[in-house]
């Protein structure tokens, strides 16, 4: 998005200069639903992103504007309630998060917008939460690092608006790199970069333009039954403090004593971990269509075991299987909607999309939307005041 948009609203309401901070949306390419259970992930920056501009004011207040809903909300930063605005609660949640950190959060003017595509998979939240933490962290000058930054936003997320998301998404926001592939550690948040050669190809979503309303509600289900997993173990006197410890021996063991939706849930993100550690050596050894042949695998995971896909994402990545412009397809997000991600022949980009545009809208009579991804540095500052 071009920043100045955002600027010039800003100095049309606040009538000062602000400071703009650029934060991008994330893809995963593979390890999903794996971040809460302390396991793997492949995730990067990718170039969809919001834009802030962001100034102090003297007014004691919170005053912040949305330039894409065109709505806004105006706070006391030492007392207020959740916002009857789904987006003003991320914000709340970040002011919320950093007052715990004892860091003094004074009245400011926000004005923020972009092009991440909503309820699309590409975490807008996070890219909301570590924008806003960054600007803040740069107009009061808390000293924040980026991993405080990247904690501080998914507590935010946690506890305010009660999404019990994992570390991934404000990760990724934060340490991506042009070019790279960060393999995250989600225990340790250890994390290595892997330069993600792909020339040829290119990283193409396709948005199913739906966002099923289980969505939230069955995230927390699916960490609940994890986390019932890992009790039943430690009841049978394992010393397992999440999936990361367990192995599919274990689990096959005491696989009795769990229900076996339980059960299954549990085997796919062993699996899920196992498949982004040999996703990695696939891409050092540059083996690309091995590397897509795991995202087929993890799609077939996601929709079967752990069961978040949904009847439009599993349509698209059927109609890729037998493409051969298409090395792998698979769903990403927390699941029930949103998009799925596809390494895609570039020369055969344009023919690809078109026939599974109209595909999707003969099936389902609903519009496909179609995003070309690159790869792109995290959330920085783009000017000083």
């Amino acid at each position: 998005m071009d920043s100045s948009i955002i600027q010039n609203k800003f100095l049309e309401l606040y009538d000062k200069q602000p400071s703009l901070v650029r934060s991008p949306g994330r893809v995963n390419l593979i390890g999903e639903h794996t971040d809460y259970n302390e396991g793997f992930v492949l995730p990067a920056a990718i170039n969809k992103e919001m834009i802030f501009a962001v100034a102090p004011n003297d007014h004691s207040r919170c005053r912040i504007y949305s330039y894409d809903m065109r709505e806004n909300v105006d706070v006391d930063p030492t007392a207020f309630q959740p916002s009857k605005y789904t987006w003003a609660n991320y914000i709340l949640g970040v002011i919320d998060q950093l007052q715990k950190q004892g860091l003094m959060v004074k009245g400011f003017d926000c004005v923020f917008g972009g092009d991440i595509p909503k309820g699309a998979g590409i975490s807008s939240s996070a890219a909301l939460e570590c924008g806003l933490t960054t600007a803040l962290n740069h107009i009061f000058e808390f000293g924040l690092d980026k991993q405080s930054i990247a904690k501080i936003s998914q507590k935010a997320e946690n506890e305010y608006v009660g999404v019990q998301c994992g570390i991934m998404d404000q990760f990724a926001n934060m340490f991506g790199q042009r070019h790279q592939v960060i393999k995250l550690d989600c225990r340790s948040l250890e994390y290595e970069l892997i330069p993600f050669k792909i020339d040829g190809y290119k990283i193409v979503l396709l948005d199913t333009n739906i966002s099923h309303s289980l969505a939230s509600s069955e995230y927390n289900v699916r960490r609940q039954q994890c986390e019932e997993g890992v009790k039943i173990l430690k009841e049978q006197g394992l010393e397992v403090s999440s999936l990361r410890d367990v192995s599919l021996d274990m689990l096959t063991r005491f696989r009795t004593m769990m229900d076996a939706v339980v059960y299954r849930r549990c085997r796919y993100v062993i699996e899920e971990n196992k498949r982004v550690e040999e996703a990695c050596r696939l891409l050092e050894q540059d083996d690309l269509p091995a590397f897509g042949q795991k995202m087929y695998e993890s799609h077939e995971g996601l929709s079967k075991a752990y069961e978040v896909s949904c009847e439009e994402l599993d349509f698209l990545v059927d109609q890729t299987r037998d493409n051969d412009s298409v090395l792998g397809a698979r769903m990403m997000g927390g699941g029930f909607g949103g998009c799925t991600i596809n390494l895609v022949k570039e020369e055969a980009l344009a023919s690809m999309t078109m026939d599974i545009e109209q595909e999707y809208q003969q099936q389902f009579r609903r519009e496909l939307k179609v995003y070309i991804g690159d790869i792109v540095n995290g959330t920085e500052v783009m000017s000083n005041d």
